[in-house]
């Protein structure tokens, strides 16, 4: 039988990017139903010992970046290590997705947030400016004027907020994660183990 993903994620996060694809062509392999959770991650750091990057300790920052080198070349996509615009302002493009969500297209919402993932790490777009954030729309093949619109209506900015405090209830704590069973797994390093739980 199929199994269900919920997919955490930040529109900010490298790591997120770097397994977007590969997490894609895994759910299509195995049948498996997925929802995406775009969460305010500084939220959940804030109740899970997690810093933001700029507060990390040098030795932590010198890592990531040798750890993005090496994942980039490990799997074999397009990545910019110091990107322009990051971090971008991700709430009007997590508002979007979760538009696109919430009336029930989920393959649209998966297909922007890794599209405004692409733009921030590979094009070095502003992804939180309303006209770049609007080309990304209809780069997918969507309605800018209408998923523009969705995002922007209020009820979206509760629905961020509820689905963070879902995230942080279900021990969720960092991007990407993926649960599945009620089991958590952390990290796009950690799809190995997604595609065995897939594939059980």
């Amino acid at each position: 039988m199929p199994k269900h993903v919920d997919y955490y994620v930040s529109l900010n996060s490298p790591w997120t990017y770097l397994g977007s694809k590969r997490f894609e062509a895994m759910a299509k392999k195995h049948g498996a139903d997925v929802t995406i959770w775009p969460v305010d991650f500084g939220s959940v750091f804030a109740v899970s010992g997690g810093l933001p990057l700029p507060k990390r300790a040098p030795q932590r920052q010198a890592y990531r970046m040798m750890e993005l080198k090496r994942w980039r070349d490990q799997v074999g996509v397009p990545l910019t290590l110091e990107p322009r615009f990051f971090p971008a302002n991700e709430v009007p493009a997590a508002r979007c997705v979760i538009a696109l969500r919430e009336q029930g297209r989920m393959a649209d919402a998966i297909k922007l947030a890794h599209a405004v993932l692409h733009a921030l790490w590979v094009d070095e777009k502003d992804t939180g400016d309303p006209a770049t954030l609007r080309a990304i729309i209809a780069g997918c093949g969507l309605d800018a004027d209408a998923v523009t619109k969705a995002g922007e209506a209020p009820e979206m900015a509760g629905k961020r907020e509820e689905y963070t405090k879902a995230a942080i209830e279900k021990g969720v704590f960092g991007a990407p994660s993926f649960v599945i069973d009620g089991e958590i797994f952390w990290g796009q390093d950690r799809l190995d183990f997604v595609e065995r739980k897939l594939a059980a």
